[in-house]
This record gives C-alpha cells, sequence and structure tokens, in this order.
C-alpha cells in the first residue's frame, strides 16, 4: 500500500503546498492523510496501515525556483524545512521507519510563505504535476536535492 502525507498550513500561502497535493491524490488509490501542520496527529494511523511506501510531501525552501519540487534526504531535511509544523520532520520520519517499507520527503518550493490564502501559480502548477507524477507512479521523475 502507498500512504501520502500531506503537510502544511494553507493559511500561509504556498506553505499548503502538501495539503494541496494531499487534496488531488484523492481517489487515487493511494491512502492519503491531509495532516496541516500536525503530521504527529496522524502517526497511529500510519502504524496501524504499515505502508509499503510512505510520502511525506511539505513546502521546503531549497533555493530552487518556486513550485519545483525535490526528493529530500533525511540528512537535509532540517536545512531546508520552513518550519511551520511543530515536530521536526526529521524526528517523524524517525519514529515511522520501522513501520513502513520506505520513506520519501519531497519537498515543493515556495514563492511566498506570508498570512494569505491560496498557492501562487507557479506552485499550484508544481503540486498538481506533483499529484499526478505520483498517481503514475513515475518516481523516476523524481530529481533528488
Amino acid at each position: 500500500m502507498k500512504m501520502l502525507i500531506g503537510i502544511g498550513n494553507a493559511l500561509r500561502r504556498d506553505d499548503g503546498a502538501g495539503t494541496y497535493v494531499a487534496e488531488r491524490m484523492s481517489g487515487s488509490g493511494w491512502a492519503v492523510l491531509d495532516c496541516g501542520t500536525v503530521p504527529e496527529n496522524f502517526t497511529s494511523v500510519v502504524r496501524r496501515a504499515h505502508p509499503d511506501l510512505l510520502v511525506l510531501v511539505d513546502a521546503a525552501e531549497m533555493g530552487i525556483p518556486p513550485g519545483s519540487f525535490r526528493i529530500v534526504g533525511r540528512e537535509q531535511i532540517e536545512d531546508v524545512s520552513i518550519g511551520t509544523h511543530h515536530l521536526p520532520l526529521s524526528h517523524l520520519i524517525d519514529f515511522l521507519a520501522d513501520v513502513a517499507g520506505s520513506i520519501i520527503f519531497i519537498g515543493i518550493q515556495p514563492a511566498i510563505v506570508e498570512d494569505g490564502e491560496g498557492l501562487t501559480p507557479a506552485v499550484r502548477r508544481g503540486a498538481e504535476m506533483l499529484a499526478e507524477t505520483l498517481k503514475k507512479g513515475d518516481f523516476g521523475a523524481l530529481i533528488p536535492l
């Protein structure tokens, strides 16, 4: 089973990119959790499910064009995280490592992270492209940071 966790704050513009991807993945055959800013509150669901693949998606400052997405390695997470959630994602990954076959964190480069609603056009396009890539299972199209 493939599971996606969408992370972010939709009231901080592009920080909502992860939750936007989660919305787009609905009905795709993936188990999808829209976790907002508290993905740690959903760990029991992940632990019960024992997914073969767990994908976490969140906005991440990576110094690349807005809307671009990359696989971010566990050791790079502290360097790229925007940090609007309560628990560092590296801790979340460590906590779930024993229940998932593999865990991938995908960051989407934001343009604007400030109070307001709605993704910027570039980030919306990137999030939609990421959702389509995941739905197709085209993991070869995912580029590491």
